[in-house]
């Protein structure tokens, strides 16, 4: 399609846009599709999850080690906005559009993401339309996702030579965001929050299993994901490298930390121990203690037939108990 027919399906666009007479507070195709997003089930954790997966597909650390946005290459991270859309498509399993990305309720939807909060680019074609704009920012472990109908006087003046603007600061209130933004919290990636010296620690040994043993030692009480741990290691049979026998699970029980996985009796020791708790493809490590007059106020867990604390800075090391066995149908 040409330049020209772009610039003439805009103009059709906001010509029929601007003789209706909703304003964004009665848009009952907006409302329609919100009420959709919302009523489908645990779609802010899918959405969350979306964000996470697309971040973790294009660093790809398995492969290259890396866990920062910023270490991704112009055209890695030019391809997020369009992994974005499709993966919440897959996710989601909305329709295609015509001409926007999405039908929604039988309502077109385009969707644009950005990883500068405000930066979404807005097409001449999406004038009268609705968009979904995503924002998420790994190194702040926050995302954004509203709708709004784009107009023109909402857009900024300037715009680039694919005739794409952005919307104006001060419009960005039309905006109708699908959840609080004190509810969207993405979930973390540790190495980006450890301290340098920590990762630094982590990635230094040569070894994969050593990496994987320093990264549970030193990430202690932080979930950590699947993806965090197949970038540490490096390795095609990375889970085998946490698990006992011979893995971090066992490596690290010397020092008394608990590598608890999203097993579900894993996850009662670490709700009963007062940690967060794994879900699926999440660890969470611990250092931990018999349970003695002095520490007795603390939650405990009876492991190996004993009690057992969180361990203090200052408590001596001792070696762990055994977590529960997995496979064991016994409580």
């Amino acid at each position: 399609m040409s330049p020209l027919d772009d610039d003439i399906r805009a103009a059709t666009a906001l010509a029929l846009w601007s003789t209706e007479e909703d304003s964004p507070g009665t848009d009952d195709e907006l409302t329609k599709v919100i009420e959709h997003i919302r009523s489908l089930p645990h779609s802010k954790l899918r959405f969350a999850k979306v964000l996470r997966n697309t971040i973790d597909q294009l660093l790809d650390g398995e492969n290259t080690g890396r866990y920062d946005w910023n270490s991704l290459y112009k055209t890695e991270r030019t391809h997020a906005g369009t992994l974005v859309e499709i993966n919440l498509q897959r996710e989601f399993k909305f329709a295609d559009g015509d001409p926007m990305d999405y039908r929604i309720r039988g309502i077109d939807v385009d969707c644009k993401y950005s990883q500068k909060f405000g930066s979404w680019m807005i097409p001449p074609e999406a004038l009268g339309h609705l968009c979904l704009l995503v924002w998420a920012d790994d190194s702040k472990s926050r995302w954004r996702a509203g709708i709004m109908r784009i107009r023109q006087e909402w857009l900024n003046s300037g715009s680039n030579r694919d005739q794409k603007s952005t919307i104006a600061s001060s419009h960005r209130d039309k905006i109708q965001w699908l959840w609080p933004e004190n509810e969207c919290e993405l979930p973390e990636n540790v190495l980006l929050h450890l301290p340098p010296d920590d990762v630094k620690a982590v990635f230094t040994p040569t070894s994969g299993q050593e990496r994987l043993n320093e990264l549970f030692r030193r990430a202690q009480r932080r979930v950590i994901s699947r993806n965090v741990v197949r970038t540490v290691a490096q390795q095609k049979d990375y889970m085998k490298r946490v698990r006992g026998n011979g893995g971090a699970r066992s490596a690290l029980a010397r020092e008394g930390i608990l590598i608890m996985g999203d097993y579900e009796k894993h996850r009662r020791v670490a709700e009963q121990l007062g940690l967060p708790v794994p879900s699926d493809g999440e660890f969470i490590s611990a250092r931990v203690v018999r349970a003695r007059a002095h520490n007795a106020h603390q939650k405990q867990v009876e492991l190996s037939g004993e009690s057992w604390v969180l361990a203090q800075a200052n408590d001596a090391i001792e070696v762990g108990p055994s977590l529960p066995d997995h496979r064991s149908t016994s409580a």
